[in-house]
């Protein structure tokens, strides 16, 4: 028995260790805004050894490109991975529109992602965190397209697009290089509003509004991908218990971000207030599939129809599949495991910082 349980021993120490995940986080970057948040639980997880962050990609969405850049470089700073995670300025408009064909959407409903901050600002004119803006970062010369290309290509078939923003850059990256369709492991976004009602539009939601074209012609191509739509962040709320847990230690700088937000400030007018956490689920999902407990599987497209439906996701059932031929059947989550997710969520973002490796990530 002493000699199997010696021979059992020495097979597993010299089994390799488990695969990394290897990630592109794809944002359109805030400070602390659910993207911001996925930074942070990203670097951690980074940190561990549990993926292996080969970068961060940037896209205009939430704000203008260089705002968000401005900010992830910062957040790269903030988590002590200067030298180890590097940041790269992606699209800087949607593939077809811009700021003048927007003005129809704007002011019939009143939103617009950074088309609400015309104009596109210099340099001397962002905005820095509470802590101030990075000191070591610097964003990297390569574009962030160019970036995405070279790495699925250089791991083929290993990459996981983590895609929490518009679509554009992905987009971008298959029309320069369609060669890496089938060299892409995964893409899993945070998007779609395909059963619920949009949160920028009635009808669709922020980061598929943004670049409809972007992300019709990308969903449209034979790669695994995986959404994480407003139909199951609508029953994953951040409520003041939760923000209660994240934000205890008041000096942790990132409950000092948190305390400052515009979600502190409704939760002081009304406890009972909540938030939707949106690009958090899409991290969970990618390192592991079972926070996921009900998953449908869909022909899925966008309406690009210039209009109020434009930008809304089409999810259709095999029963419902129109006859053309072009749509992909990816999966779509319905239902998070809630308690586990929290755990996961409050654990990350209450880490210390700055990070401690734990593990070696080979590049």
């Amino acid at each position: 028995m002493r000699q199997i349980s010696i021979f059992l021993i020495a097979l597993l120490c010299a089994m390799p260790a488990a695969a990394q995940e290897k990630l592109i986080l794809d944002s359109d970057y805030t400070t602390i805004g659910d993207d911001g948040q996925v930074g942070v639980m990203a670097m951690q997880l980074h940190a561990e050894g549990v993926i292996n962050l080969l970068g961060i990609t940037v896209v205009a969405g939430n704000n203008w490109l260089p705002q968000e850049v401005s900010d992830a470089l910062k957040a790269v700073d903030r988590m002590g991975l200067t030298d180890t995670i590097p940041v790269y300025a992606g699209a800087r408009y949607p593939l077809v529109h811009d700021y003048k064909t927007m003005t129809y959407e704007r002011d019939l409903y009143n939103i617009g992602g950074s088309w609400f901050r015309r104009p596109e600002p210099r340099d001397d004119e962002l905005t820095a965190p509470l802590d101030g803006f990075a000191v070591k970062a610097k964003v990297q010369p390569q574009h962030a397209v160019n970036f995405i290309i070279e790495t699925v290509k250089k791991y083929p078939r290993q990459v996981t697009l983590l895609v929490i923003g518009p679509v554009t850059n992905i987009a971008l990256a298959i029309r320069m290089a369609p060669e890496i369709v089938p060299l892409i492991k995964r893409i899993v976004y945070m998007g779609g509003a395909f059963e619920v009602r949009g949160n920028t539009t009635p009808a669709a939601e922020m980061n598929i509004w943004y670049d409809a074209e972007a992300a019709r012609a990308v969903f449209r191509q034979p790669i695994e991908q995986v959404f994480i739509p407003l139909d199951v962040t609508n029953t994953v709320p951040l409520n003041k218990a939760t923000f209660d847990k994240i934000t205890a230690n008041k000096d942790h700088i990132i409950a000092k971000l948190l305390l400052a937000s515009g979600f502190a400030r409704a939760l002081q007018q009304n406890p009972k207030a909540t938030s939707n956490i949106y690009d958090t689920l899409a991290l969970a999902y990618a390192i592991d599939a079972s926070y996921a407990t009900e998953v449908a599987e869909m022909w899925v497209d966008v309406d690009t129809n210039w209009g109020p439906s434009y930008g809304h996701t089409l999810g259709y059932r095999d029963a419902q599949k129109p006859a053309a031929n072009h749509l992909q059947k990816h999966k779509v989550v319905l239902r998070f495991d809630n308690e586990r997710f929290y755990k996961l969520y409050v654990d990350l973002l209450t880490r210390p910082l700055p990070v401690e490796v734990r593990r070696t990530n080979s590049r």
